[in-house]
C-alpha cells in the first residue's frame, strides 16, 4: 500500500511541477523589441548567451547557496530608488531549451542614451508577464515589481545591438 501511494505521489509531483522548475534548460535565445526598433533583435549566439543565464540571481540556489549575481541585473545595487523618465523602452524575452525552446521569462529594459545607464524591470503581481515569470523563477525578497540597474555586460551587448539595428 505504501509503495503504491509513493508511486502515485511521485507521478502527481512530476505532472504538477512546471517544466522550468523541474529541469533548468540553457538560455538559447533572447529577443529585444520595442522603442525605436523596426524589427526585433534576436540574440542566438551561444558565446553571448552564456553571459545571460536566466536561472541566476537571488531566489535561486546552487548547492544550497542562494545566488547573488547573474542574468542581466546588477543585484548588488539593489532596487533602483529613482529612474529618469523618458527612457527608451524595450521588452526582453528569454527563451530556454527545455524539451524544446520556449519562452520562459520576460523583463523590460529602459535605456538612457545620455547617461548610458540601463534599467531592468521585473514584472510584479498583476503586471503583464508576471505569471509566466513567477512560474519560471520567483526571486522573492520583494524584487518582483521593481526596477534595477542593468549589468555593464548586458548594457554593452544591448547597446551595440540596438545601435546596429537602428542604422
Amino acid at each position: 500500500m505504501n509503495r503504491a501511494f509513493a508511486v502515485v505521489f511521485a507521478l502527481v509531483l512530476v505532472i504538477g511541477i512546471p517544466a522550468p522548475l523541474f529541469a533548468k534548460g540553457e538560455t538559447v535565445k533572447i529577443i529585444i523589441k520595442g522603442a525605436d526598433l523596426t524589427t526585433p533583435i534576436e540574440i542566438t549566439d551561444p558565446k553571448i548567451l552564456r553571459d545571460f543565464n536566466v536561472w541566476a540571481g537571488p531566489g535561486l540556489r546552487v548547492n544550497g547557496k542562494e545566488q547573488t549575481e547573474g542574468f542581466i541585473i546588477d543585484w548588488s545595487q539593489g532596487v533602483a530608488a529613482e529612474r529618469p523618465n523618458g527612457l527608451l523602452h524595450y521588452e526582453v524575452s528569454v527563451y530556454a531549451k527545455l524539451q524544446e525552446a520556449r519562452l520562459v521569462y520576460v523583463v523590460f529594459y529602459d535605456y538612457n542614451p545620455s547617461s548610458e545607464q540601463g534599467y531592468i524591470y521585473l514584472p510584479g503581481k498583476g503586471d503583464k508577464w508576471s505569471q509566466l515569470n513567477m512560474g519560471t523563477i520567483y526571486h522573492g525578497h520583494g524584487f518582483e515589481g521593481n526596477w534595477f540597474r542593468a549589468t555593464s555586460t548586458w548594457q554593452n551587448v544591448a547597446r551595440r545591438l540596438i545601435a546596429r539595428a537602428r542604422r
